[in-house]
């Protein structure tokens, strides 16, 4: 028995695809979402071309027949847009039919009062509305193509307890036969002596050779920071190596992700030369109530969005030349190396249609990012470039999205069985002892 599943504007927003999602079932959009995204068409933002995206299909699809009684699309299904008819009736007394949440909610009524042997899906993003329907008996659903298990989320590295001889035997050998375990490619991995456990040996396993490797870590660090934690010696082995062009760190606050990013970022760009430029960016979401428009060019706008990243490179320079920070005056380590062309700091939204060649690209904050906007973003890397994620997906301030659903989530997922690609979870922080206390305290 086919489905009737009845969209809300959230749903299209975050994804104009999800008309194809629903396989040969039916989809009812009601009209009030066409007067919702209206709103949204002439915007810049993600949204507004989610929005125009989808109008642009309802245009294509009104040359198949008529939408008011239905058009097939994708694998045999069906869409209609309803036009609101008597659909107000069905609302109780204190549902005001002004408000459009209301109006849409209303048509899931009218369709599960007419098709009563027919299951009626109520598809939205928005809890309220969920609530609501549910309270009207009609079932109720979040769209989560994307939604992964964040508590079984990928960590990237994996911990086996071995007899000492084992431990000792990869000192020596420099690698080790792991053809019986089923590990992912270059999945990072600890052995640890059985009855020694501050006994270890840490390597990377090779999908190829089907053995453990040792990690590549210079002894003097990178621009002079030097791992603190083994989590950290993985990072630096996966930034550094050139044949994983996607690596992806998660980890809580102060753990070291932007940090070693930038530093491998000028390693491999100024000391090595492998990359053409430092590219960073990262979305722009505000903490807290934004403080509206700023002035100025381009470059002075992005000041206060990208300050995160001028510290750390601040940091490295004065930390690798020796200088403590307020003793380089008015010098800014991040402007120079701007004015020198090895770096450049630009906002996500002008990504879109470019092919970013020999470039180590560094996305800051990427679990604001919807699975739709990572995707944009991997797609422009062009020859011999490197793409490097980093975020908390426990530190979302998009709100159109959650832990479970983010970009960065959703990466990990997806790439954690491709060789080419790496990904580590960091979990102990390093920043301070205070920062390390309030993450886990507060």
């Amino acid at each position: 028995m086919k489905k009737t599943f009845v969209l809300d504007t959230s749903v299209i927003l975050f994804d104009p695809q999800c008309i194809f999602r629903f396989e040969d079932n039916i989809m009812v959009v009601p009209i009030t979402v066409l007067e919702e995204m209206d709103r949204f068409k002439k915007d810049l933002t993600e949204i507004g071309r989610n929005a125009r995206q989808f109008a642009r299909y309802l245009d294509d699809f009104r040359k198949r027949g008529s939408l008011a009684t239905g058009v097939e699309i994708g694998k045999k299904g069906t869409l209609i847009v309803d036009l609101f008819r008597d659909s107000e009736k069905y609302l109780p007394a204190d549902l005001s039919p002004e408000k459009n949440d209301h109006r849409i909610l209303a048509v899931a009524l009218k369709l599960r009062h007419d098709k009563p042997n027919s299951p009626v899906i109520f598809v939205t993003k928005d809890v309220n509305l969920r609530v609501k329907a549910d309270a009207l008996g009609v079932h109720s659903v979040d769209f989560e193509p994307s939604r992964v298990n964040i508590e079984e989320l990928y960590s990237g590295v994996l911990t086996f307890d071995v007899p000492g001889d084992v431990v000792d035997h990869f000192k020596e050998q420099r690698r080790y036969p792991m053809s019986d375990k089923a590990l992912m490619p270059n999945n990072y991995v600890i052995l640890r002596d059985q009855k020694q456990p501050e006994n270890v040996a840490l390597g990377r396993y090779s999908a190829s050779e089907k053995e453990i490797l040792p990690l590549r870590v210079p002894q003097t660090g990178v621009w002079g920071i030097k791992p603190r934690n083994i989590e950290q010696n993985f990072v630096v082995d996966a930034l550094l190596d050139d044949s994983l062009p996607i690596v992806s760190l998660v980890g809580k606050a102060g753990t070291g992700k932007t940090l070693f990013a930038l530093a491998c970022g000028l390693q491999k760009t100024i000391d090595e030369g492998k990359y053409q430029k430092l590219l960073v960016s990262r979305p722009i979401f505000p903490l807290g109530k934004d403080i509206g428009y700023l002035p100025g060019e381009l470059e002075e706008k992005l000041n206060p969005w990208m300050q995160p990243i001028f510290d750390n490179i601040d940091y490295i320079v004065s930390f690798s030349s020796g200088e403590k920070p307020a003793k380089r005056g008015n010098r800014r380590a991040w402007q120079e190396l701007i004015n020198q062309g090895m770096l450049q700091i630009e906002p996500l939204t002008y990504i879109r249609g470019r092919s970013l060649a020999y470039q180590f690209l560094i996305v800051d904050e990427a679990q604001n990012l919807t699975p739709h906007e990572i995707k944009t973003i991997i797609t422009r890397a062009g020859e011999g470039t490197k793409v490097v994620l980093t975020g908390d997906c426990y530190q979302i301030d998009n709100p159109y999205i959650d832990s479970s659903n983010n970009g960065l989530s959703f990466v990990v997922e997806r790439f954690k069985a491709e060789t080419l690609s790496a990904h580590i979870t960091l979990t102990k922080g390093e920043r301070s002892a205070l920062a390390e206390l309030a993450t886990n305290v507060l």
